[in-house]
């Protein structure tokens, strides 16, 4: 195997991980709703796009493309996000 595929491998199971903590994190936190869900979903999305575009060498305008419209809607929905509780550290 190669550098790159091995790269590739590690990508996608961090991927998944990552998945799976931010989904953990947003039922203990009680977050519901799609919109306070947009910009993580985008964020990944723009992963898979380049993971894709990698895999079947299509690195090029269409995934640079793709990649920036997901960055700008990705930074427009953290309007959704709900705010964090400020915590009392002993203070």
């Amino acid at each position: 195997m190669s550098g790159l595929t091995i790269l590739s491998i590690i990508m996608t199971a961090a991927l998944i991980v990552s998945i799976l903590i931010t989904i953990r994190k947003r039922r203990e936190e009680g977050a519901d709703g799609i919109k306070s869900a947009l910009t993580s979903i985008c964020f990944y999305l723009i992963t898979v796009t380049n993971l894709v575009a990698y895999w079947f060498d299509m690195l090029g305008l269409v995934s640079w493309s793709l990649t920036v419209i997901l960055l700008i809607a990705g930074a427009y929905f953290t309007k959704y996000l709900p705010e964090r509780k400020e915590r009392n550290y002993g203070r």
